[in-house]
């Protein structure tokens, strides 16, 4: 098979008739292959087309079958015009036979769209203008603007207004003159091309090149010269190559391809010109000549393929092609047309094709296959823009469903929500209230549950502060932690810290609404439910939009939360001391986090406290010298950003000195082998999200697992997940840091049996309550555990409610029934409060004893201890505190030893 795209067996029809089939030359075939070749627009760019020059014969004529071969396609036709040279109007001058092109092409004929023309018939109306010598030239403008305006769209006569009131006459006059003036001022507008968007084709003929349009400075002085008896002065063959390059024009842009615009690419097929009996001398000749030195001139290629007929072809060309030799003869052009248009040589767009007189053969007798434009990509149909637009449109409706209904939305009911969407489809921002509950995703039915009975509660305050006429504090606390962008199973609840230091909010928040409604000292707490974002990445927006709520809202005195320790957490805490908000972190405890902020408080004891106590415990207990460390950090973040982490490895570093004999970073998969029976101390240093891979890697050890595995206190979330404590080993107990052991169900218990720890007695009957936590703690036979964290954000809020109601009892002093004015307090001195009731005996928190200094957040001696848990996928039994350091409920200090 030739190179040809159409093999010659597409081109040959059913067996017709005697009297209705074409005797083609030899050759034929061939020369229609090429045709239908050069016919098809590619899908990608487009391609050079030549002008197709056939040699006539006694013999042979193809334009008869060339005509049927475009003019009776089955489906969609070629665009083609066909002219001839000897007959009119094809025999008058360029301008006519342009004239009849534009004719014929611009039918709606072919079974697609129109072609339009908008420079062409500009050019060639002006050629058709006549203004009048001897007037004044301001004159003739005018009469070629009227004109121009009027070819436009002709202004319908409309009488000015009269008659009516003076308003009606008024109103009638002004859109009288908007409807005279708006029209001229965009035609001025776009004939003066300094509007970019209006009048475009106006300013393409002061752009293209021919007859200088540069000398006339505007268009109108360029039309001038167009119009009849003012163009007598301009060079013919300019005016004839102007009329030319307009209407190659308008075929260029009749078939761009615009990505937005999907009927551009429906035109498939080039439109084709056949001119019969061109000489060099004729008209068609000259067409030819002006066609190729156009192209050659404008360096711009054109959509329209040439194929004329006649005798000679001129003198410049070379020996015609035979017709067998079409596909060759094309190649060869294609590939020299570069260096004949860099060197201008005249003739360079032509290729002649002869029939071959030394064909002795028969010739071909099969009829040709009438050609058809090919069918248009699906995705440009005409049905496409409105299956588009449904499609977009249910798109939308989707998106708008998955990702601000049920999972991200603002709300239309009132509350305080500000949310958004940000990367991988997190929902960034805050919610009071029910119309915004944040995570959706399946197995997290606790978090939002203890979301959902906070913003109950909140319309509970709310009432209760209405009911009390005012007359209660009423302080707002925002909650901001990590809510979003953890990939869990649906089983896995993988937001065990966040939903218990919510839940100790929340039993805050119920203990308030307990209080007795004579009570007009005692506060009432609105929690704000925020989420910064998976590892607190989008904290910084959070952070904006919880600065917006500060600033509308005086009742905003303080942030809780925060989860964990990163960089990103650290910018968080350095964006609200800007705002001017304290921030209380339950469980934050990398080292000088407090550096971030001069409005910090931290519940828990630092990482250099837990250091201290695991060497401790080291040496008094498991009587070890040796330790090997392991640390890991989350995927997508490194030892720099979890300053938890780093600020942990850094101190083990620096205690155990030459006694850390191993000091290595480990990661999902890697094998544990190596600790198989260690003796020393094996102490994990990582997030608990890696605690469940690192045990599945000891479980190579067999009968023979390291001695004493001790874990920092990351891992009380592993610990609070059943799900993922059921599949551990069951022969490696685990030794791991608790920042609340004086709060787990035990201790809570033992205190409510004493008679003489009212804070933890009352903390217990809260948790044990049927209507606030879900499902209730603590209860006798039940295995339901309370978590750290409940106590530690319980801690954290009841420390700023005692200091608002410390405030707001110094404002009542002169009169007790005042009503409170949140903006009587601000955050700061809620936060100087805070550390003034905490200086000296310190808060009795419900983990244990909150002392700061006055000039720093960080706890003094926090309680710490190590709980210990003999085999792990024993949910039932509760762990056993075997060591701790730290203060209790009395300022005494207290030896760090065995429990």
């Amino acid at each position: 098979m030739r190179r040809s795209e159409v093999p010659k067996r597409e081109l040959i029809g059913q067996r017709q008739a005697t009297g209705g089939r074409d005797r083609l030359p030899a050759g034929g075939l061939e020369f229609f292959a090429l045709l239908a070749r050069l016919l098809r627009r590619p899908r990608r760019g487009d391609r050079r087309l030549p002008l197709l020059w056939l040699v006539r014969s006694d013999t042979s004529d193809l334009m008869t079958p060339l005509r049927r071969f475009l003019g009776q396609g089955p489906r969609r036709r070629v665009p083609h015009a066909v002219l001839d040279a000897d007959a009119p109007p094809g025999a008058g001058d360029v301008s006519a036979l342009l004239r009849e092109l534009h004719r014929q092409l611009s039918l709606e004929a072919f079974g697609a769209a129109r072609l339009r023309f908008r420079h062409y018939p500009l050019a060639d109306w002006l050629m058709h203008q006549s203004l009048t010598f001897g007037v004044d030239a301001d004159d003739s403008r005018a009469a070629l603007v009227r004109r121009l305006r009027d070819r436009r769209g002709p202004r319908a006569p409309e009488a000015p207004p009269s008659g009516g009131d003076a308003v009606s006459i008024v109103s009638q006059v002004l859109l009288w003159l908007v409807r005279r003036a708006v029209p001229g001022v965009v035609f001025r507008a776009a004939v003066s091309g300094r509007v970019p968007v209006l009048g475009r084709h106006y300013n393409w003929f002061m752009r293209q090149q021919y007859l200088a349009p540069r000398q006339s400075v505007t268009f109108l002085g360029f039309a001038e010269r167009l119009t009849a008896g003012w163009r007598d002065g301009e060079q013919p063959d300019q005016v004839n190559k102007l009329l030319l390059h307009a209407f190659l024009e308008d075929l260029r842009q009749a078939y761009r391809r615009r990505p937005w615009r999907p009927s551009d690419w429906r035109r498939t097929a080039y439109p084709v010109l056949l001119i019969d009996h061109v000489a060099p001398g004729n008209v068609g000749g000259e067409l030819v000549r002006l066609v190729g030195d156009v192209r050659t001139e404008t360096g711009r290629n054109d959509p329209l393929l040439i194929v004329v007929s006649g005798g000679q072809p001129p003198p410049e060309l070379p020996e015609p092609h035979p017709l067998t030799e079409a596909d060759e003869a094309y190649d060869e052009w294609a590939e020299a047309l570069p260096e004949m248009r860099r060197l201008r040589r005249p003739a360079a767009w032509l290729v002649a094709l002869r029939p071959d007189d030394t064909d002795t053969g028969p010739p071909s007798r099969g009829g040709v296959r009438p050609f058809s434009a090919p069918d248009p990509p699906w995705w440009s149909r005409r049905f496409l823009p409105a299956a588009l637009c449904l499609v977009l449109v249910a798109a939308l409706g989707v998106w708008v469903g998955s990702r601000w209904g049920p999972g991200c939305h603002p709300s239309v009911t009132g509350g305080r929500v500000s949310v958004e969407v940000v990367a991988r489809g997190e929902c960034v921002g805050y919610s009071d209230s029910a119309a915004q509950v944040f995570n959706n995703d399946p197995g997290q039915d606790g978090l939002r549950t203890i979301q959902r009975r906070i913003f109950a509660q909140n319309r509970a305050a709310e009432e209760v502060w209405q009911r009390s006429e005012r007359r209660r504090p009423f302080l707002t606390l925002v909650y901001l932690g990590t809510l979003t962008g953890n990939l869990t199973r649906a089983d896995e609840e993988s937001y065990v810290s966040e939903r218990e230091e919510l839940e100790g909010m929340a039993t805050a928040q119920y203990a308030l609404l307990k209080e007795s409604a004579s009570a007009d000292g005692a506060a009432l707490l609105r929690i704000v439910v925020a989420n910064g974002g998976r590892q607190m990445i989008h904290a910084d927006r959070a952070v904006a939009m919880l600065a917006e709520l500060a600033s509308d809202d005086p009742t905003v005195v303080g942030v809780v939360g925060l989860v964990e320790s990163r960089t990103s957490t650290a910018r968080a805490l350095r964006e609200l001391n800007k705002v001017g908000l304290p921030v209380l972190a339950p469980t934050l405890s990398a080292d000088r986090m407090d550096a971030n902020s001069r409005l910090y408080l931290q519940i828990s004891a630092p990482n250099t406290d837990q250091v201290k106590m695991v060497d401790a415990y080291a040496q008094q207990v498991l009587k070890v010298d040796e330790a090997h460390v392991y640390y890991t950090t989350l995927e997508g973040s490194t030892l720099t950003e979890d300053l938890y982490v780093g600020t942990l490895v850094d101190g083990l570093r620096q205690r155990f000195g030459l006694r850390l004999t191993r000091l290595e970073e480990w990661s999902t998969g890697e094998r544990l082998t190596d600790e198989c029976g260690y003796p020393g101390l094996l102490f994990y240093a990582g997030r608990w999200t890696e605690f469940d891979g690192f045990l599945r890697a000891l479980r190579e050890c067999g009968g023979n697992p390291p001695r004493h595995l001790v874990a920092d206190d990351s891992v009380n979330r592993y610990m609070a997940n059943p799900g993922l404590r059921a599949a551990a080993l069951g022969n490696l107990p685990v030794t791991y840091v608790s920042k609340a052991s004086l709060a787990t169900c035990a201790a809570l218990r033992a205190a409510e049996d004493r008679r003489d720890d009212d804070a933890r007695a009352t903390f217990l009957s809260w948790i044990q309550a049927d209507d606030l936590l879900d499902p209730p703690r603590c209860r006798p036979g039940s295995d339901h555990q309370v978590g750290e964290r409940v106590s530690l954000a319980y801690d954290a809020a009841m420390m700023v409610i005692r200091a608002v109601e410390s405030l707001a009892a110094r404002l009542r002093h002169d009169d007790p029934r005042r009503r409170w004015e949140p903006t009587a307090v601000n955050p700061v001195a809620v936060h100087a409060e805070v550390l003034r009731q905490n200086a000296g005996q310190g808060y009795p928190g419900v983990a244990g004893l909150i002392r700061f200094t006055p000039d720093s957040g960080v706890p003094i001696d926090k309680r710490l201890a190590l709980l210990r848990v003999e085999q792990v996928p024993d949910v039932a039994t509760a762990p056993v505190e075997v060591f701790r350091c730290g203060l209790a409920d009395t300022t005494d200090p207290v030896p760090c030893g065995p429990t």
